[in-house]
């Protein structure tokens, strides 16, 4: 306890004298990062490890989108193992890839048949809902199929690659839902993937989590790369089949997670590498989170060699406090967890005294803020409030809204506020009080008005 309750404290301080980004997700534990870039938005495709897991127990897949790459809004679980009526169990790493304005999402899972299978899901939102068009696997191979990647080329030709210990790929049809030809197994060479001592069985450095990514003509296999604990490598070929020549180390093994799976973009003129590790207070090998690296492709078109940081620093874009925001829209937070209600969606708990959520690069222009407005909720009589403080957590205290009980997280109360006029651009820290031994309060969305 006494060694969790410090690496909250040490979390707490280096999110506010650093401007902590990683891990980017605080409110439940996340892995295996499937970013998309769509519409100029970024849509996060994550696996969600259970709260108190020893075991990778895993059963749906969320969704978070940013379009400044601080602030990331929690749209909830967009699919579930249970939603294909041949699956068993364990909702593991995943990819989604829009074709022609529909949504496909890759999927690993064990089968009825206690055997593992690709399958995929389609929507014609990035949002769901995701529908099983097939009910039954896409693509199995009889061995370690898992880690789906999908990637379509400038010819229009997608391939879909997988697996663990070895690496499969087929062709994807253009419907997205069937392939062509037969399963092609990747030669496991040390050309291609790195030499591993001491495992013949393995003699390569690939142990899976493959993704695919182009870049200037030439195309980049990123994998997470063995002995365990598992650092991320990547290998590089003129062509999206190969052959691959192995490029070197990517990430190397750190961050109290002895898994780790790769996921690159370009967005907005900068390239992100996303990754996992155990970092936030609980977290371990079963109980990770989703982190992000801005990278920088070298002159000679290698990747450079990362470590794992507080994340990204400079915002992309403000934040408008004058149109409604979720409150489970984040740039940081402390003591808070994701929740779903069916009236509102999702909202978060504020579970502890002082907890608090941050949002950054709030710009509230030349006109002042006058006025503050939250859907809230509480279980608690009276002494619960919200402050709003400016760029810290103890910054300025503008204004406090005094939480009614409604009784529970399914009833709201939409509560308004005079607030000291507000200018400029600021962080904005609302800060969760009350008397309460856990969950203080219920926050579903907010804005400023003039």
């Amino acid at each position: 306890m006494k060694h969790k309750s410090f690496l909250l404290l040490f979390l707490l301080m280096f999110a506010l004298k650093g401007f902590s980004q990683n891990p980017i997700i605080q409110t439940l534990y996340t892995a295996d990062p499937a970013p998309m870039v769509y519409n100029d938005k970024v849509y996060l495709y994550t696996t969600h490890d259970e709260d108190g897991s020893t075991w990778f127990t895993m059963n749906d897949w969320r969704l978070y989108t940013t379009t400044d790459m601080v602030n990331w809004t929690d749209h909830g679980t967009v699919l579930k193992y249970t939603d294909f009526s041949w699956g068993k169990a364990n909702a593991w790493a995943a990819q989604c890839i829009e074709r022609n304005g529909r949504f496909y999402m890759y999927v690993p899972l064990t089968g009825q048949d206690n055997q593992g299978a690709i399958g995929v899901a389609v929507a014609d939102s990035p949002y769901g809902p995701f529908i099983d068009p097939l009910g039954k696997p896409l693509v199995k191979s009889g061995k370690g199929d898992i880690d789906p990647t999908v990637f379509i080329d400038d010819d229009g030709q997608a391939y879909l690659y997988w697996g663990n210990p070895n690496c499969y790929y087929v062709k994807l049809n253009e419907d997205m839902i069937s392939y062509k030809g037969d399963i092609v197994s990747v030669p496991m060479t040390v050309e291609s993937f790195g030499k591993r001592e001491g495992n013949p069985e393995r003699a390569t450095l690939y142990e899976e989590g493959p993704w695919l990514y182009k870049r200037n003509g030439l195309y980049y296999l990123l994998f997470a790369a063995g002995p365990i604990p598992e650092h991320l490598g990547y290998a590089t070929s003129n062509s999206p089949t190969g052959p691959w020549k192995y490029g070197g180390v990517l990430m190397p093994a750190e961050g109290r997670s002895f898994t780790n799976h790769p996921g690159i973009i370009d967005f907005k003129g900068n390239t992100y590498l996303f990754y996992h590790n155990g970092a936030l207070p609980g977290g371990s090998g079963f109980t990770r989170s989703v982190c992000v690296e801005e990278l920088a492709i070298n002159k000679d078109k290698s990747l450079p060699q990362l470590k794992m940081t507080n994340g990204v620093s400079k915002p992309l874009g403000t934040l408008n406090p004058y149109v409604k925001t979720e409150a489970e829209t984040i740039a940081w937070s402390e003591g808070v967890k994701s929740g779903h209600d069916q009236r509102v969606g999702v909202f978060v708990t504020a579970t502890t005294n002082g907890s608090y959520t941050k949002v950054r690069n709030v710009d509230f222009q030349k006109t002042a803020a006058r006025s503050f407005i939250a859907r809230v909720g509480t279980t608690h009589n009276g002494n619960v409030e919200m402050e709003i403080r400016l760029d810290k957590i103890d910054g300025p205290l503008v204004g406090t809204i005094k939480v009614p009980c409604t009784g529970g997280s399914d009833r709201w109360a939409l509560i308004e506020t005079h607030v000291t006029p507000i200018t400029g651009i600021h962080d904005v820290f609302f800060v969760f009080k009350g008397r309460a031994a856990s969950n203080i309060m219920y926050f579903d969305y907010w804005r400023f008005t003039k």
